[in-house]
């Protein structure tokens, strides 16, 4: 009953729930600790929690720690509507410490070493945690200072150089778009793993859109360099794609790979199989190169890439003496896309197996079956919804009731820009938003 009254009380009184706050973050061990407040581990540690509640087992407030030492959570997806003129990337950002509710304790401090083998963290400050369980939720790192002359270029208004990948950029997107009269507008993909592999070329869609709409198309010509061999990882949405590239005049260069930006000279270099090309723009817009946090590669916990090596089904550490780690997200090795449609079928995978682990020693019948899905803008009022799973095999949940997802439609648009946004700060970060399940949590059997 005193629990009930002090819970009821800490409720009543911010100034209280501050305090209790502060000291749960002060703890040295907790039953579960996850790194990252991201789209992953916001979602998977309330899941968590409320997956030990269900279960009438309940933790105790405090006894799941989030580390994060970010002042803002963003919402990524977004960026992609502020670059199209669509947001004001305000909207895609909320102060992180608005997001964690009060039963969850909030260390503000990054991890710097992984100590599987006395299952503990040590945080940048120093500082050791110890824990029963460990959700890894980093996510990954853009590459911007990969590519000479890139964060010059970004930081300059007038250079044309702009990306839809971080909060600081992703407007001059628009304004580099919108502004531009006549010229060349080149759009970049990089080889290797990037976050939802379709932005690189949504951007570019919205971009000729405008253009057709404001009377700018033939004074800009629009050309597709990217370091891929097709336009999109699954066969069926690829070649759709590469039809509509070839409808609208965008030229196509596969296998190009660009590495260094002069924007003093307006050229963008690029690497083939034969060598390299420098190639004039107007307009460019690059998708920088990606890969793990430094804080991982070399690891205990990492594979030779430097993802966290999970098995891909379960989502726990492929190592069986590290049994309490576990990952999702981009930061993970699972081999799909990585995007937050993603993490929205991951999440109760891994949140079912731990609990289960947790309760009889071993992982539940929970599965994760590879499911990741790229809303593709192809303009204004259209979208093409690309879901599939492991093996590149479209798993399509609309196909049935609307037609052929590989079609652009007007309903899949209104999902990206407004229903989207919308699930995520009311529902996804809170836990409570199980992707195509909707807001019913997934049931497994045991």
């Amino acid at each position: 009953m005193l629990a009930l009254r002090s819970k009821a009380f800490m409720r009543s009184s911010p100034a209280a729930a501050r305090r209790w706050a502060s000291t749960a973050a002060e703890k040295d061990k907790y039953k579960v600790v996850v790194v990252g407040a991201g789209s992953g581990g916001l979602n998977v540690a309330n899941q968590i929690y409320d997956r030990f509640k269900a279960a009438g087992k309940s933790l105790n407030e405090g006894d799941i720690a989030i580390l994060d030492a970010a002042e803002y959570h963003y919402y990524q997806p977004g960026w992609t509507l502020v670059g199209a003129g669509l947001k004001n990337k305000t909207e895609t950002r909320r102060r992180l410490d608005s997001l964690i509710p009060s039963h969850l304790a909030h260390i503000p401090e990054n991890v710097k070493a992984f100590e599987p083998k006395s299952s503990s963290v040590t945080t940048t400050s120093g500082r050791k945690i110890n824990y029963e369980n460990l959700v890894v939720a980093t996510g990954l790192q853009i590459n911007w200072s990969s590519i000479p002359g890139l964060e010059k270029a970004l930081a300059d208004p007038t250079s044309g150089v702009s990306s839809i990948y971080s909060y600081n950029t992703c407007d001059k997107v628009w304004r580099d778009v919108d502004a531009l009269r006549s010229g060349k507008a080149i759009f970049t993909q990089p080889a290797g793993v990037i976050k939802c592999a379709g932005a690189p070329q949504k951007i570019m869609w919205m971009a000729w859109d405008r253009y057709q709409r404001t009377g700018r198309g033939e004074t800009i010509s629009i050309d597709f360099y990217t370091g891929m061999p097709s336009m999109f990882s699954v066969k069926k949405y690829s070649d759709a794609l590469n039809e509509l590239r070839k409808e609208r005049g965008v030229g196509g260069f596969f296998q190009h790979n660009l590495v260094s930006v002069n924007p003093e000279a307006h050229k963008a270099t690029f690497k083939t199989a034969d060598g390299t090309v420098d190639v004039d723009y107007t307009l460019l817009h690059v998708s920088p190169p990606m890969g793990p946090l430094d804080t991982l590669k070399g690891s205990p916990i990492a594979d030779e890439a430097g993802w966290v090596s999970v098995d891909k089904a379960t989502l726990r550490h492929t190592n069986p003496e590290f049994g309490n780690v576990w990952a999702i997200g981009d930061c993970s090795s699972l081999p799909t896309s990585k995007t937050a449609a993603a993490i929205t079928a991951q999440a109760p995978v891994l949140t079912e197996n731990l609990f289960s682990v947790v309760d009889t020693g071993k992982v539940a019948n929970a599965a994760y079956d590879g499911y990741t899905s790229c809303p593709l803008l192809t303009g204004y009022g259209k979208l093409m919804l690309a879901e599939f799973k492991y093996g590149l095999e479209p798993k399509e949940t609309f196909g049935n009731i609307l037609g052929d997802q590989a079609i652009p439609r007007l309903p899949y648009y209104y999902l990206k820009k407004d229903f989207f946004p919308w699930v995520y700060w009311n529902f996804m970060v809170k836990g409570k938003w199980f992707g195509n399940k909707g807001i019913f949590r997934p049931t497994f059997d045991q």
